[in-house]
């Protein structure tokens, strides 16, 4: 199976590899793509893949703009960490939506639905569509659950901590660090991907691909170059310069004056 990635997250990528080379069937990942922009072309001017997995938040915008940039014929199985697009997703040529973090069963089980969609060539389209957003939607009504602490490494020693403590998450060189208000830092055991579905969207934001803060962690915002926004942290980690993506502006200033 000749299979796409339209993902900008490094470590999406290997982990997804990973768990398609567990599959029962052979796969071979023929494009990885970044950006909009990189997936827009590369459907235009390559053969149509038997699959692609699409993440939704990419570097220059949402992946939903690839399908009015471009005909992609083939099925798709959308992995993100954020549930709020899920029937949008099911209105192009979406066969399942994997919330991250997913692992080998959940694959599977998105394999098994292509293909029993696949042998459903009877059913219209359109039916086949409806019920699928049918089973979305009522998925989507459960309350979600959120972690409340988090287990780190002192030495030797574990100690937890509770999110209320927490100021912000930021990976740096491939490692994911929160920092607590007393602006010490702990090496945490997941992706920023990852924490994002862990974490009460009410208190915490993503701002950037480096970034997930707490409304008490942000001491000011200024106006940036380009309509976008510069965030001043409490206790930030380094010089760097804090920066919402663009494409995060308008929810981030919703999210800040709630």
């Amino acid at each position: 199976m000749r299979i796409a990635i339209i993902e900008d997250e490094e470590l999406a990528v290997e982990k997804l590899e990973m768990l398609l080379a567990k599959m029962d069937f052979p796969t071979t990942v023929v494009a990885k793509l970044d950006s909009v922009r990189a997936a827009t072309a590369w459907f235009s001017t390559n053969a149509t893949p038997d699959l692609a997995f699409f993440d939704i938040q990419l570097a220059d915008g949402v992946s939903f703009d690839i399908f009015e940039n471009v005909n992609v014929n083939c099925p798709v199985i959308f992995t993100t960490a954020y549930d709020e697009y899920a029937l949008r997703a099911f209105k192009v040529n979406s066969i399942d939506y994997l919330l991250k973090p997913f692992g080998t069963d959940d694959l599977r089980k998105a394999f098994e639905k292509l293909h029993n969609l696949q042998a459903k060539t009877t059913t219209p389209t359109a039916a086949i569509d409806a019920d699928i957003i049918r089973q979305v939607a009522a998925a989507l009504k459960a309350p979600p659950q959120y972690r409340n602490r988090f287990m780190v490494k002192i030495g030797e020693h574990l100690s937890a901590i509770a999110v209320e403590d927490i100021e912000f998450f930021y990976g740096e060189n491939k490692i994911v660090y929160l920092k607590n208000k007393n602006g010490r830092k702990y090496v945490v055991d997941y992706t920023l991907e990852q924490l994002e579905t862990m974490l009460d969207p009410l208190r915490f934001f993503r701002l950037n691909r480096k970034f997930i803060a707490t409304i008490e962690a942000i001491k000011d915002v200024v106006s940036y170059s380009n309509s976008r926004l510069k965030i001043v942290l409490a206790t930030p980690p380094d010089k760097e310069d804090v920066l919402v993506s663009r494409e995060k502006v308008e929810s981030f200033k919703e999210w800040f004056g709630k």
